[in-house]
């Protein structure tokens, strides 16, 4: 199976000196084209600082990651913004939308920046997708909490990327917006072969995914393929305990 998304050795930190503290310590994983991973761990393990070397937001101080053989590491800004733009997708648990646009312009912007005229057709479908067909001229003040993630996800989708990282994107949803936020992630790999990688604290998201991921303090220290929801939580439990 084709490794789409890969890290080695990852290190990262911040500040300096006796402050510094230490984000990854040598990190490894790999990431199967067309699968769906959760990265889980208890507060401070460096779950989001793992997805955002991933994403190219955040650069590692030693190791390499490689995005369908391309190692980002040894990029400039210029060669990575272009990698992230046309090959990574990101989901945030604010959404990131721009409170001015509505909707559908919101799911075009990315295309726009990157110097493509949005197809108005392309720009329906995304919306279709995600259930929003008939909110396109809503603006985000006007979309609930769920209806606002889905536009996020639209806006993901509609540049065709092949990998999707996605950072607690139902942290502030309720029950039924994150189960229809977390239904349209499953289908991005089972319909359309996306490689979703997602970071959650939620035991009940991440059995949405065929394999889990455990960090603690930097490090991957588990790892479980046989997911469900309460053995995913009994783990994680054992983890908190032993921090």
């Amino acid at each position: 199976m084709t490794t789409s998304v890969a890290l080695h050795e990852v290190r990262a930190g911040y500040g300096t000196g006796q402050r510094r503290v230490t984000a990854l310590d040598g990190v490894s994983a790999e990431f199967a084209a067309g699968t769906f991973t959760a990265v889980m761990g208890p507060s401070g393990s460096g779950k989001s600082t793992l997805l955002h070397c991933a994403a190219g937001l955040e650069r590692p101080s030693g190791g390499t990651v490689t995005i369908e053989g391309t190692d980002l590491t040894g990029l400039n800004e210029t060669a990575l913004t272009r990698l992230r733009r046309d090959r990574i997708g990101v989901i945030f648990q604010d959404y990131n939308l721009v409170s001015s646009l509505t909707a559908a312009q919101n799911v075009a912007l990315p295309l726009r920046l990157a110097g493509h005229k949005p197809e108005p057709e392309a720009i329906a479908e995304a919306l279709e997708s995600v259930g929003l067909a008939g909110r396109a001229r809503h603006r985000p003040s006007e979309l609930s909490g769920g209806e606002r993630q889905r536009v996020a996800i639209a806006r993901t989708v509609v540049a065709r990327p092949a990998v999707v990282l996605a950072d607690e994107p139902t942290g502030a949803l309720d029950s039924n917006a994150s189960r229809h936020v977390l239904d349209l992630l499953r289908g991005l790999v089972d319909g359309h072969g996306h490689t979703v990688v997602l970071v959650t604290h939620d035991p009940v998201a991440a059995g949405y995914a065929e394999r889990v991921l455990l960090l603690a303090d930097g490090r991957v220290v588990d790892e479980l393929s046989e997911v469900d929801a309460g053995r995913i939580a009994a783990r994680m439990a054992a983890l908190e305990a032993a921090c």
